[in-house]
């Protein structure tokens, strides 16, 4: 009788404070230090420390804490076109419930593969590739997707003109 005592007065985690009183993630001065970046990657934190009127080495602590804290990730993205990837296809890959994991692991090293997600939707599997030609596609899906075990259906979109490349958040 008294473990249960215990085990119903044990103490819990702490509950996660209302969101209203968390500490947001980013302040004012991480914003705009992100925006200046945004609008020049390559920008030194000198200038970035002028125009917004703190130090250097305000700058230099703050943008360290958003690398190490993954919150901003600094990179030099090529376009498909550096890759001569002309063809962009989404694909929707239905799989077999039990086969999904597998599917996945096979699908993520792909380098066709740009984007992979698992969707709780009609397919299980939504994929951006790219691709050099038409023929590039249709090996891809035979030699890769068809080889696939429990899929079922795919799902192919080709993309005919890009209308919106971002990867930037606004903030």
């Amino acid at each position: 009788m008294t473990d249960i005592v215990e085990a119903k007065t044990a103490k819990r985690a702490p509950a996660r404070p209302p969101a209203a009183d968390r500490k947001p993630l980013l302040d004012e001065l991480d914003r705009q230090i992100i925006r200046c970046l945004q609008s020049n990657a390559r920008m030194p934190n000198t200038e970035i420390a002028r125009a917004l009127n703190v130090t250097e080495t305000t700058i230099r602590n703050r943008v360290n804490r958003l690398l190490d804290e993954d919150l901003i990730e600094m990179v030099a993205l090529i376009t498909p076109k550096a890759k001569d990837a002309t063809v962009s296809a989404f694909i929707s890959v239905f799989v077999a419930p039990d086969a999904v994991e597998e599917a996945i692991r096979v699908l993520k090293p792909r380098p066709e593969v740009r984007y992979l997600g698992r969707m709780l939707w009609r397919s299980q599997i939504l994929m951006e590739t790219f691709f050099t030609d038409h023929d590039h596609l249709l090996a891809f899906q035979d030699e890769c997707l068809g080889r696939l075990p429990g899929v079922q259906a795919v799902d192919t979109s080709l993309v005919l003109k890009v209308e919106k490349l971002s990867y930037e958040w606004e903030i």
